[in-house]
C-alpha cells in the first residue's frame, strides 16, 4: 500500500511539473498559424506546405542553414495575418557580418518583408529586417553577441497602435526595447511565405545569408504581450533535449 501511495504521489509531481509547460505552450494558441519543430518539413498547424530545402538540411531535430543554404515554406493557407509576432530558437555557427535571417515572413508577390535579421546595421546584434527599413529601427536595449555558440530565444512583435507598428524585441524573454514604425500591412493566404537563412527572397535569389543551427520557429498573427513572451521561454522553451519533449507532450495534450 505504502507502495502504492508513493507512486501516485510521483506521478503527481510529475504532472504538476508538466502543467504550467502546457498552459506556456498554449499562450495565444488560436493565433498560432505557423509552427515549425523541424523533426520533419511540416507545419504542425497545417497552413503552410512542406519547407522546401535549397541545401539546408534538417538534422537531429534542427533546422541547418549556411552561406549559399536556405529554406523555406510557400502556399500559406491561413488566416491574413497583420499584426504578428516572430518566434525562433537559433545558435550562430559563424558570427560573421552576414546579414541573414532566422527566420523572415515574406509576400511571394513584392517586396513586403518582416524577419529577424543578423548584423545587417550593427555587427553582433539581433534586428527586426524589413523592407526599404520601413519597419526597422535599433532597439534601444540590443546585445551585442559574444560567440558563444549558445542557443537564443529571439522574439520579434509587431502590434497595431493607431494604425502604426509598435515592434518589440526579446531575447531569451527580456525586453530588448520597442519604437513606433510603419504603416500596417498584410499578409494573406496565398501570398505569404517563411524563409530561414536568407533574409528575404524574389522568387529563388535574395540577399543575406545565416550560418546556425534553428531548433524551433513560429509565427503568431497577434502581437504577444511580455508576460506571453516570458511564459513561452519558460514553459517549454528550454534548448535541452527535454524542451523539445516538454514542447511534444504540450502539443498531444493540445489536441
Amino acid at each position: 500500500m505504502r507502495m502504492k501511495v508513493y507512486y501516485m504521489c510521483a506521478v503527481l509531481l510529475m504532472l504538476s511539473l508538466l502543467t504550467p509547460a502546457v498552459f506556456a505552450q498554449n499562450a495565444q494558441e488560436e493565433h498560432l498559424v505557423g509552427w515549425w519543430l523541424f523533426d520533419s518539413e511540416k507545419d504542425e498547424i497545417g497552413n503552410w506546405d512542406d519547407i522546401t530545402l535549397h541545401g539546408a538540411k534538417i538534422e537531429d531535430g534542427q533546422l541547418v542553414v549556411e552561406t549559399g543554404k536556405w529554406a523555406h515554406a510557400l502556399d500559406y493557407t491561413g488566416p491574413d495575418i497583420t499584426e504578428l509576432s516572430l518566434v525562433t530558437w537559433v545558435s550562430l555557427d559563424d558570427y560573421a557580418k552576414t546579414n541573414g535571417s532566422a527566420l523572415t515572413l515574406d509576400k511571394e508577390s513584392a517586396d513586403q518583408f518582416c524577419a529577424i535579421v543578423w548584423a545587417e546595421r550593427v555587427d553582433k546584434q539581433w534586428m527586426p529586417g524589413s523592407s526599404h527599413f520601413r519597419r526597422t529601427a535599433d532597439f534601444p536595449d540590443a546585445v551585442t553577441e559574444k560567440p558563444t555558440g549558445e542557443m537564443v530565444y529571439l522574439v520579434i512583435t509587431y502590434e497595431d497602435v493607431k494604425n502604426k507598428y509598435r515592434i518589440t524585441g526579446y531575447r531569451n524573454g527580456e525586453s530588448l526595447g520597442s519604437f513606433d514604425m510603419g504603416d500596417l500591412r498584410t499578409w494573406p493566404a496565398g501570398d505569404a511565405e517563411a524563409i530561414w537563412g536568407k533574409r528575404h527572397v524574389n522568387g529563388l535569389v535574395g540577399p543575406g545569408e545565416l550560418n546556425a543551427h534553428i531548433e524551433e520557429s513560429r509565427i503568431y498573427n497577434v502581437a504577444l504581450t511580455e508576460d506571453e513572451v516570458k511564459s513561452l521561454e519558460i514553459g517549454t522553451l528550454s534548448v535541452e533535449p527535454a524542451g523539445k519533449l516538454a514542447t511534444q507532450w504540450a502539443k498531444l495534450k493540445a489536441k
